[in-house]
């Protein structure tokens, strides 16, 4: 299978077997799930494109006639906008990552191609189903940009560096399209104009570009990505596991990827969510029981009551609770990483020195505290009422 295992599964441990089999399956799995996207997305992408030259050869309606909710940036502003950016995209490839014009070149076509495609399967996500699947189709970009790559003669350290930059850029127009996407429906609800969006969204991809770089290097020094104490990235570690092999003169478990990738086609035919299912095999299982977990809960919580409007408002309400709930953890995780990384000692430590976290009455306190979280959610959840 091309993935180095020398040991049979029974003599290894769990975690060996999810390293070495579940977790390439996995990406077998998300790779073909957004394969299917694409594929049921293709009208969409058909049909933005002819609206997008239709109006760029000026057949536009006049200004008069235009609608509220579509009043746009003009499409010539858009197209030298993203010339633009593709031109400093291709400096940046040559000159700051493969030291080679040609490359750079094959590199930012693979760029412009790939977020052509995919930034229209991000945005019909969400506003079909409210998720982004980011990430799978961010490791299909990577498998892709890794093939192109080798095939262009860059491996090593260099095609890795060179096709962690292409995922990122990918990675980060998916995320964006995504978001807006969201924007634009409180936008509708709140009544002002697209075209207003989109000129503050700039502003907000620029705060967002320099606050969040600044978080990822405290994050980096505080904790590290690599090694013991590191944050877990699954993410970050399926994309390893993506392009390691192919960029180190080996080859990847193909054999894996297409297992996966059969599993996801039998999913969507059964009409069970692939994409979910496959995050969930390469997703360590110290993060897969707090899905799960929540999972339960959401179905708890959606399913009490035999009026299924109220079952939809406690749904969302609970979306929102638990939304919360993310983004605080989020925040107090930079938190502690900022205070770490300015040697603030704030952890608390009995009187012998020892950290109170590895105390054996610290883990029955903090399983305490998860339930009380687990009942405050249900509560509230159910709390939500149908508006008239």
């Amino acid at each position: 299978m091309n993935a180095g295992i020398t040991a049979t599964i029974g003599s290894m441990a769990p975690e060996e077997i999810f390293k070495n089999y579940a977790r390439h399956i996995g990406i077998g799995g998300i790779a073909m799930a957004g394969v299917i996207s694409i594929i049921k997305s293709w009208g969409v992408i058909k049909s933005s494109v002819g609206l997008a030259a239709n109006e760029f050869k000026g057949k536009k309606a006049s200004v008069e006639t235009v609608e509220r909710t579509q009043q746009d940036i003009p499409m010539k502003t858009i197209v030298i906008g993203i010339v633009a950016v593709l031109i400093v995209t291709f400096l940046f490839f040559w000159f700051g990552v493969v030291h080679n014009v040609w490359h750079a070149l094959i590199g930012i076509l693979v760029v412009a191609v790939i977020a052509f495609l995919f930034t229209t399967v991000a945005a019909n996500a969400i506003a079909i189903v409210g998720s982004n699947p980011v990430s799978g189709m961010t490791l299909m970009t990577l498998i892709l940009a890794s093939l192109v790559m080798v095939a262009a003669g860059l491996s090593g350290p260099d095609g890795m560096t060179a096709t962690l930059i292409i995922g990122g850029v990918v990675c980060t127009a998916l995320a964006v399209a995504g978001a807006f996407i969201t924007d634009l429906k409180v936008g509708y609800w709140i009544g002002t104009t697209p075209k207003k969006q989109e000129i503050w969204k700039f502003v907000g991809v620029a705060v967002a570009a320099a606050t969040v770089a600044g978080v990822i290097m405290i994050l980096n020094k505080a904790y590290g990505f690599v090694g013991d104490g590191a944050l877990v990235a699954p993410q970050a570690n399926a994309m390893s596991a993506v392009i390691e092999p192919m960029m180190s003169g080996g080859s990847a478990p193909w054999l894996l990827y297409g297992i996966g990738a059969a599993i996801a086609l039998i999913l969507n035919f059964c009409k069970i969510p692939a994409l979910p299912f496959a995050l969930g095999m390469f997703i360590p299982i110290d993060l897969n029981v707090p899905l799960l977990i929540g999972g339960a809960i959401s179905w708890f919580v959606s399913t009490r009551s035999k009026d299924q409007k109220l079952n939809d408002a406690r749904y969302n309400r609970g979306t929102l609770i638990a939304s919360g709930f993310i983004a605080g953890g989020a925040l107090m995780g930079v938190v502690s990483a900022i205070l770490k990384f300015c040697n603030v000692d704030a952890v608390a430590k009995t009187a012998e020195g020892m950290p109170f976290a590895e105390l054996p009455v610290a883990g029955l306190i903090a399983l305490v505290m998860y339930i009380a979280i687990i009942c405050y959610m249900i509560w509230d959840s159910k709390r939500a009422k149908v508006e008239e």
